[in-house]
C-alpha cells in the first residue's frame, strides 16, 4: 500500500516523492484542496489540517506545510507564506526588503503523518538562508527564487530537485519521515 501525499501542488509532490523513493517508500498523490486555519502556530495548522482531512479518507497519508520566516520582518511571513505568496509573491518580498541589509531567512517545513485515527506525527525540517536580492531560477516553486541557502551562492529555484531534496527544509522532515516509516514497519 502507497503512503498518500494530500497535496494539490505537483512540484511539491514531486519533491516528497524523489525523497521519500530514496528509502523505498511508494507513494501515491492524493490531490484535495485543504482546510487551513490562521494561525501564528505551525503545529496547529498541520494538526488541524489532518484532523480535518481523517475525516473523509484513510490513513496512512501526510499533508506538508512550509512557512518562510525573515528575520528583519520579525518572522514575517512565516506561517501565513501560502496566503502571502499568492497575494504579494516574490516580487512583493523583495520590495518590502528594499534598503533592509540583514536578509537572513529560515525555511521550516512540517509534514503531519496519519498512521491511523488518533495517531499522528509531526516532522519539522529546517534550513537557513538568505533573501536575494532579485529572483533568480525557474526550478523549484514559491518563494524558492529568492532564498539562497546558507552556505551556497544559488537559490533553491536554481538548484535540480535532487540537490534541493539533500538541504531544504522538505527534505529534512523527508528523511525524518522515512526513517520512522521504515522503524515503524510501513510497508515499502
Amino acid at each position: 500500500m502507497a503512503l498518500g501525499i494530500v497535496t494539490l501542488n505537483n512540484k511539491k509532490y514531486m519533491e516528497i516523492k524523489r525523497k521519500l523513493n530514496e528509502y523505498g517508500i511508494k507513494v501515491r498523490q492524493i490531490p484535495l484542496i485543504t482546510v487551513e486555519i490562521q494561525s501564528t502556530n505551525m503545529y496547529e495548522i498541520i494538526l488541524n489540517k489532518v484532523s480535518h482531512l481523517m475525516k473523509t479518507i484513510q490513513p496512512p497519508f501526510i499533508v506538508e506545510d512550509s512557512g518562510l520566516f525573515i528575520k528583519s520582518l520579525n518572522g514575517f511571513p512565516g506561517p501565513y507564506s501560502s496566503y502571502v505568496f499568492k497575494t504579494l509573491g516574490n516580487n512583493g518580498i523583495l520590495k518590502l526588503m528594499k534598503g533592509i541589509k540583514d536578509r537572513k531567512a529560515e525555511f521550516i517545513s512540517l509534514i503531519g503523518l496519519a498512521l491511523k485515527p488518533q495517531v499522528v506525527k509531526i516532522f519539522q525540517g529546517k534550513v537557513y538562508g538568505t533573501i536575494s536580492m532579485e529572483k533568480r531560477g525557474n526550478k523549484g516553486f514559491g518563494f524558492d527564487p529568492i532564498f539562497i541557502p546558507e552556505g551556497y551562492n544559488i537559490t533553491f529555484a536554481e538548484m535540480d530537485i535532487q540537490s534541493k531534496n539533500k538541504i531544504s527544509h522538505r527534505g529534512r522532515a523527508c528523511e525524518k519521515l522515512a526513517k520512522f516509516l521504515i522503524n515503524y514497519g510501513i510497508p515499502t
